[in-house]
């Protein structure tokens, strides 16, 4: 990574995280389709499968929470 993207990331990092939400949402916005939805059918399909499960009851969910935190602990 380049000096002045790394400067660039370091200062995002920094920002509350709605902030960068909603630089994420503004940076995604502006590519390019394909780059927008970087997956493919199979992916479209498990997503629809998993919708389902969580739809009938029958998923088992995490709470956001507890997935920030094993995300943060690795």
């Amino acid at each position: 990574m380049k000096a002045a993207t790394e400067q660039l990331l370091q200062s995002a990092l920094a920002l509350p995280e709605d902030e960068r939400l909603e630089l994420v949402e503004a940076l995604v916005a502006q590519c390019d389709e394909t780059l927008a939805r970087p997956f493919d059918g199979a992916w479209s399909a498990e997503i629809e499968r998993r919708s389902a499960q969580i739809d009938a009851g029958t998923a088992v969910l995490t709470p956001w929470p507890e997935v920030k935190r094993r995300v943060r602990d690795k």
